[in-house]
């Protein structure tokens, strides 16, 4: 099946809570939060869907006058893999769009297979923040440049992505 990236439409609430409460216990994005996050200029929600259906989603932030980009969220629907790949080149390709230099995250530091997908990806660890999230655990501060995502021509946010591998 074919995954297609999209920006999130105020319609794809539902869809996005639901993910958000499937992946994450604590520290939610709230219906609210979501509602806001696609209405701000200062945010970019994508939505990864299959079939019709939202089977991930991640959130962008950025700042005017500011090069630097942050994943603030990313997650995929429980017992859908492939998603995040796609998601986090798309966020990528976003960020870029909107000016960005660079593009910067924080992970929980147990969550390993986001951080090997990070790290696969080109990020470089610069940081670590003792008790960032709620349960006290600690998050890895990740950054990549996006010199090279500028310039190369993937799809845009909005165009299918390649069926996930």
């Amino acid at each position: 099946m074919t995954l297609d990236i999209r920006p999130a439409r105020a319609s794809d609430l539902d869809a996005l809570v639901a993910v958000e409460d499937a992946v994450f216990a604590e520290d939610r994005i709230s219906r609210r939060a979501f509602r806001g996050l696609i209405a701000s200029r200062s945010a970019e929600v994508l939505v990864a869907e299959e079939a019709g259906r939202v089977v991930g989603c991640c959130v962008v932030l950025s700042r005017a006058g500011s090069r630097r980009a942050r994943l603030y969220s990313i997650a995929a629907a429980p017992g859908r893999s492939g998603v995040g790949r796609p998601l986090l080149a798309a966020a990528e390709r976003a960020a870029a769009a909107g000016g960005a230099a660079t593009l910067r995250l924080e992970v929980r530091e147990d969550n390993l297979r986001a951080v090997r997908l990070y790290e696969a990806s080109g990020y470089r660890p610069f940081g670590r923040i003792d008790g960032y999230y709620a349960d006290g655990a600690p998050a890895l501060r990740f950054e990549k440049p996006l010199a090279e995502v500028a310039h190369a021509s993937p799809a845009p946010p909005g165009a299918s992505a390649p069926p996930p591998a």
